[in-house]
């Protein structure tokens, strides 16, 4: 099993910064990807950006250029640092860790982009 505990939610105005967390705990060695995804309300969750464990990295058209996906093995962390936001970024972001057998999520954690 993997528990994955998120941090750094919060509301910004346009054009701000945020900075997500996501500490992995449990079956840690078992974890290839770890990965962000997002869901706003009335729509479908979507993927924001992901890492391998060998740092290759993949991201939404939406966010390429915004946002950084990272990754420090050694503390079992993602994060995903977003800059230049935007109201149509306001959504819950949820941390994903996958496993050769199972995808695992987090909470989620609330980000709301307004002025």
């Amino acid at each position: 099993q993997v528990q994955l505990l998120e941090s750094g939610g919060g509301l910004v105005q346009p054009g701000g910064s945020l900075r997500l967390s996501c500490a992995a705990s449990g079956s840690i060695f078992s974890i290839n990807v770890m990965g962000w995804y997002r869901q706003a309300p009335g729509k479908e969750r979507e993927l924001v950006a992901d890492i391998t464990r060998g740092g290759t990295k993949n991201y939404a058209d939406s966010v390429k250029g915004r946002f950084t996906i990272s990754r420090d093995n050694a503390k079992n962390t993602a994060y995903l640092q977003m800059n230049s936001l935007k109201p149509e970024d306001t959504a819950v972001y949820y941390c994903n860790a996958v496993t050769l057998s199972k995808w695992y999520w987090g909470q989620g954690t609330q980000v709301t982009v307004s002025s």
